[in-house]
């Protein structure tokens, strides 16, 4: 009786229609998944074309997103190499295929090549690391070479069980043989390979209850060696000749097929045997990688390793105990928390940026919980937000094993080597390293100075050429020939449609169209841009410009803004995306035209060149706690003249990485009453996100202070009010604390009050600020001492967050967009601040009139104020009363998306005191270490 004959085609076809269903259960998972598949071909032979054709028929035909990447047969080994690199790191590929032969006319090292290929692709099973997996039979961890997987797939198929059964392997190359051997044996045969070598190949042959047969020599097993009743497997793949065929030759396996087929129980046809289930394994083993990715790379699934703090009674200073921690190299924390190679630029071994398409991987998943940290109004000595802000991060992950973000301004320089210091946080809650976070980072700051300072010289510079110039020599200036002929470039479409001019041929346009298009006449005194500076230089903060004689007398007082308040740091804290970036970035208005236009960078032609200067800037850079939680620090708007919070796009990676249970805490400059109100009023509306607790932050000795202390300055001993016990000056204080908690309420997210505490606080002095707060309408206050203790002094702060994420929210806006500039400004004075009403001074009074007229009215509100008091006035301190709050001017920035009223006199560039930090900094020449910075 004749043996069964094991169509591949039809097995192959029951594989591809289950794997079918596999990708679309996929895209049900994530819609936007595909599974990825390179085909990598080194030349142009025709046999490798048809297995290279046949492999994306049916990746196309189950759903697989496959790519056939040609290099010539000059490409040379590293040439291969780097390629195969390349893919290695594309987080859209799942599977690298190697076709071989390599047909180059240059020397390649196969093995080389084939080892090359990361393991977690390797889907033809070919490194060493698959390989010897295989052999120690990690079947589970490891990809099965293609042809052996067929081979078992086929013998399944059957009926005929593996496990006891005499096998024996014909061949023992490393793409059939001796992977065949493998996972027979693991499938509990007795396994015999024989080869060129063995002694009576017949004789074993005859013993094989299933024989598989790669040896690659034609029709070599004969029928009378083959055991009755057996399975044989036919991997051959040889060419005889055969006159009656066009082709003058025929097809044929291993085993000579007319005489086996009489003895055996089973046999493969070659071909249409194996053939066929070498190509449906292939696209099993990139569907299983797929799987394996979606797997291990769910948002919300991390594998964090945490450091563990030694702490030091007294504790040392801030940047011995940043030294005293080893920091987790960047690229591994980055995998921990869920970040794929591709969307990780490395800056060093500690720090990192994140590539925005991470957003749209992610963009399916749900966001984390929500919580801003704030403060009551503080000392000039500042009350610790920041410290808190990486405590509690350390306390939800480190010792909750929670997923947590914190999210945190890049500090500018300027303080650095003035007169506050860092902002890494401090004690045992830093951001580390410090020195990398408070110097350079990855150069973010230097790219918004660059790009702020171009354009403030293309303002001064149209300037100068408009007043120098006839209409027509402007026009032919900026439309210059080329070519013999002139040409518009996009930015300068762009302008022409904004003034309705619906032409794109420059020598159509009429000299009143001409002059309208090259003239921006810019009015000097109404320019609102300044060049700006990371650097504290008070000498700057008025000055003439224009004093060569080049300029031809065209001079004009100007000034310098420190970097952090260009409105650039606005626009890349409030924007979304690279493409949102770029329109903000065009909508800046940086003057007003003589007739009363608001004239923006894109009029002037320079917001392409602002977005190319920007674009590295606007990745969230990653670095991590002392605790090796991780940390976004990207974007450190000014919290006076703008909103004073990090950037929305590191916000909102963060959400989706922590997943549902996980949690993003952020800070917002200044106490409540600005970087919070800023925070909910302008952030949020731009973000669309909602936050679930708020954490208030208090101190002792702010609260003392507020109760009517004697004066704080920094660089200056504290007078004894604020060492020894004083209730009664503590529980006036509270009054702060409580408006504090009033202005979160006005938004209807709970509140959670952060006791910072000190060592020379008391019991009763902690217990009373708790009390005070409970009764004031917070959901809880809790004392931390996260700055002796790290994350372990504010588990109790953490767990209070963790109970309030789950109470009842009602999240509001404070005013409604529509409102007029005045109504919206009087709100936030007699809401948050206090106030009994606003008093617009004659310059806002006109911005008023101005900015309604150009349609900027419906922009949000961002107060110009000082932090040191909830009035205008710096020393009055509690909650004062009965003030009218006065509005020198109001400004646009319209790119960043809001007006900001400027309450009194607030310097946009702050100068150095007598003796600045600078004393103390200095770089140790034999370790490269940086000495004196805190």
């Amino acid at each position: 009786m004749s043996a069964q004959i094991i169509s591949g085609k039809e097995v192959s076809a029951q594989v591809r229609e289950r794997l079918k269903k596999d990708v679309e259960q996929m895209k049900l998972q994530d819609p936007n998944f595909r599974p990825g598949l390179v085909v990598l071909q080194v030349g142009d032979r025709d046999d490798s074309n048809l297995y290279i054709s046949m492999k994306m028929k049916a990746a196309a035909e189950i759903g697989i997103n496959a790519t056939h990447l040609r290099l010539p047969k000059t490409a040379t080994e590293d040439e291969v190499l780097h390629s195969i690199r390349e893919v290695n790191e594309n987080s859209s590929v799942h599977g690298l295929i190697v076709q071989l032969p390599l047909d180059s006319i240059h020397k390649i090292d196969t093995e080389k090549v084939t080892n090359a290929v990361a393991p977690e692709k390797d889907v033809d099973g070919l490194t060493s690391i698959n390989a010897g997996k295989l052999s120690r039979g990690d079947l589970g961890d490891c990809f099965i070479p293609c042809t052996p997987n067929g081979c078992m797939e086929l013998i399944r198929q059957t009926g005929v069980s593996v496990a006891g059964k005499r096998a024996v392997v014909i061949g023992r190359s490393k793409i059939v043989g001796a992977p065949m051997h493998d996972l027979l044996l693991w499938s509990h045969a007795t396994v015999t390979t024989c080869h060129s070598k063995t002694v009576d190949l017949a004789g074993e042959v005859g013993k094989a209850d299933i024989l598989v047969v790669g040896i690659g020599k034609a029709e070599m097993v004969k029928g009378d060696w083959i055991k009755k009743g057996a399975v044989v497997i036919d991997c051959g793949i040889n060419h005889i000749p055969d006159e009656s065929k066009p082709s003058g030759k025929r097809v044929v396996g291993d085993v000579h097929f007319a005489s086996a087929k009489e003895q055996a129980g089973f046999i493969t046809p070659v071909p249409g045997g194996v053939g066929p289930m070498t190509v449906a394994m292939l696209m099993a083993n990139t569907v299983l990688s797929a799987k394996r990715f979606l797997e291990g790379h769910q948002p919300g699934r991390w594998n964090i390793s945490y450091t563990t703090l030694n702490l030091q009674k007294p504790v040392p200073s801030d940047i011995v105990i940043s030294r005293s921690c080893v920091p987790k190299p960047i690229d591994r924390l980055a995998r921990e928390v869920g970040l794929l190679s591709d969307e990780v630029e490395l800056y060093g071994k500690t720090k990192a940026k994140v590539q925005l398409h991470i957003i749209k991987r992610l963009q399916k998943q749900p966001d984390g919980k929500y919580v801003v940290v704030t403060g009551i109004t503080p000392t000039p000595l500042g009350e610790g937000k920041s410290t808190t802000t990486i405590g509690l991060v350390q306390a939800l992950g480190a010792h909750m094993k929670l997923n947590v973000f914190a999210c945190v301004r890049q500090p500018s320089q300027g303080p650095t080597f003035g007169i506050k210091g860092g902002a890494a946080g401090g004690g045992y809650s830093q951001v580390i390293p410090m020195e990398e976070f408070n110097l350079h980072l990855t150069g973010d700051i230097h790219a918004i100075t660059a790009a702020n300072n171009l354009v403030a010289a293309a303002i001064d510079a149209r300037i100068f050429h408009e007043s120098t110039q006839s209409d027509k020599a402007l026009y032919n200036r900026l439309v210059p020939l080329s070519g013999e002929q002139r040409k518009f470039s996009p930015i300068q479409i762009n302008r022409l449609k904004k003034l309705g001019i619906e032409k794109t041929d420059p020598s159509a346009l009429t000299d009143e169209e001409i002059t309208r298009f090259a003239r921006l006449d810019i009015d000097p005194s109404s320019i609102t841009w300044q060049r700006v500076l990371d650097t504290n230089d008070r000498f700057l903060r008025k000055i003439t410009i224009g004093q060569s004689p080049t300029e031809k007398g065209y001079t004009r007082e100007a000034q310098f803004d420190i970097t952090v308040a260009s409105e650039i740091m606005a626009v890349l804290a409030l924007t979304s995306s690279l493409e949102d970036m770029r329109q903000r970035l065009a909508k800046m208005v940086v003057a007003t035209s003589c007739s009363g236009e608001p004239i923006t960078t894109e009029d002037l032609g320079v917001s392409g060149a602002l977005t190319v200067l920007m674009k590295d800037a606007i990745k969230p850079n990653l670095m991590q706690t002392l605790e090796g939680t991780p940390v976004f620090v990207h974007a450190g708007p000014f919290a006076n003249i703008a909103h004073g919070n990090s950037s929305i796009l590191a916000d909102k990676i963060a959400l989706r990485l922590v997943g549902p249970e996980g949690f993003v805490v952020t800070e917002a400059g200044f106490g409540a009453d600005i970087g919070m109100e800023k925070f909910f009023n302008i952030k949020c509306r731009y973000s669309g996100l909602r936050p679930h607790v708020v954490v208030l932050v208090a101190t002792v000795r702010a609260l003392k202070m507020h109760g009517g202390g004697p004066t704080v300055t920094a660089g200056m001993p504290l007078p004894k009010e604020y060492v020894e016990e004083n209730l009664e000056l503590l529980e006036k204080g509270c009054s702060n604390m409580r408006k504090q908690i009033e202005n979160a309420q006005h938004f209807g997210v709970p509140v959670v009050v952060a006791v910072n505490a000190f060592k020379t606080d008391t019991e009763a002095e902690l217990d009373l600020i708790c009390d005070m707060a409970k009764a004031a309408g917070a959901f809880d206050a809790v004392r931390c001492f996260h700055w002796a203790e790290g994350g372990a002094g504010a588990v109790a702060l953490g767990q209070a967050v963790q109970r309030a994420c789950e109470a009842p929210s009602n999240f509001k806006f404070l005013y409604d967009l529509d409102l007029p500039i005045a109504d919206k400004i009087r709100i936030i004075a007699q809401k948050i601040y206090g106030a009994d009403d606003i008093q617009l001074l004659p310059d806002a009074q006109h911005k008023v009139e101005l900015y309604t007229k150009q349609g900027f009215g419906s922009l949000p509100i961002c107060m110009a104020k000082t932090h040191l008091s909830l009035s205008h006035e710096a020393d009055k301190k509690g909650v004062p009363r009965g003030f009218i709050l006065p509005i020198r001017d109001i400004r646009a920035s319209v790119g960043a998306g809001f007006l900001y009223p400027l309450v009194g006199t607030m310097p946009t560039i702050p100068g150095l005191p007598t003796r600045p930090c600078f004393y103390d900094i200095d770089l140790d020449p034999e370790t490269d270490q940086v000495n004196g910075l805190f």
